[in-house]
C-alpha cells in the first residue's frame, strides 16, 4: 500500500529522512513549472526547485495537516516564487510554455499550433491576478480552497478571477472560433 503524503511527512518529520525523497519525486516537475511560470531559464527553475524543496523539509516538522500535503508545499513555492521575484513583474503564464503534441498529421498539427498560439496570446492578455489563478485552477488543476491557500486571495476572489477570466479569453477568442484558421 503506498502511503499518503501526510503520511510520509510525518514519519519525515519523526526522523526518516530518507522518505523525503518519495515528497521530492512525487512533487519536483509540479514545482518545477510552476518555477517555470516565474522564470524564464532552466538554470533559475532548478535552483528554484531546489530551494522550495529545503525550505519545506527545514518547515516539515510545522505541517500540520490541516491542508493536503501538496497545498502546504505549493504554498511555499507561490511564496517563495513572489520573493524572488523581488515585486518585479516577470510571471509568464505556464499556457505560454510548450507542449509537445502526440503523433499528428501535419495538418493536425499545424491546427493545434495556431490554436495553442492564439490561447497563449489570450492568456497572455490576461492581468497578472488572473493568470496565477487561471494556471492554478486549469493547469495545475488545483481547488478553490489549495489555491487560497497558495496564493492568499480569498475563494470568493478567486472564483471571480477564474469567472473574468473565462469570460475575457472567450471573447479574446470569439473571432478565432467563429472565423476559424486565420
Amino acid at each position: 500500500m503506498e502511503l499518503s503524503d501526510e503520511a510520509i511527512a510525518a514519519e519525515v518529520a519523526a526522523g526518516n529522512r530518507e522518505l523525503f525523497r518519495v515528497l521530492v519525486d512525487r512533487h519536483e516537475r509540479r514545482v518545477a513549472g510552476m518555477g517555470f511560470s516565474f522564470f524564464h531559464n532552466a538554470d533559475a527553475v532548478a535552483d528554484f526547485t531546489q530551494d522550495v524543496f529545503l525550505k519545506a523539509f527545514s518547515a516539515l516538522p510545522q505541517f500540520e495537516g490541516r491542508a493536503r500535503f501538496s497545498t502546504w508545499l505549493y504554498r511555499i513555492a507561490y511564496t517563495s516564487a513572489l520573493n524572488q521575484l523581488n515585486r518585479r513583474k516577470e510571471y509568464k503564464s505556464l499556457s505560454e510554455n510548450e507542449y509537445q503534441s502526440a503523433d499528428c498529421t501535419p495538418e493536425e498539427e499545424h491546427i493545434k499550433s495556431l490554436t495553442r498560439d492564439a490561447v497563449k496570446q489570450a492568456v497572455a492578455e490576461l492581468p497578472e491576478k488572473y493568470r496565477v489563478c487561471v494556471d492554478l485552477f486549469f493547469f495545475y488543476e488545483r481547488s478553490y480552497n489549495e489555491i487560497e491557500a497558495i496564493t492568499g486571495y480569498p475563494v470568493n476572489t478567486i472564483k471571480s478571477h477564474v469567472f473574468r477570466a473565462k469570460k475575457l479569453l472567450r471573447e479574446k477568442l470569439k473571432s478565432f472560433v467563429e472565423g476559424g484558421i486565420p
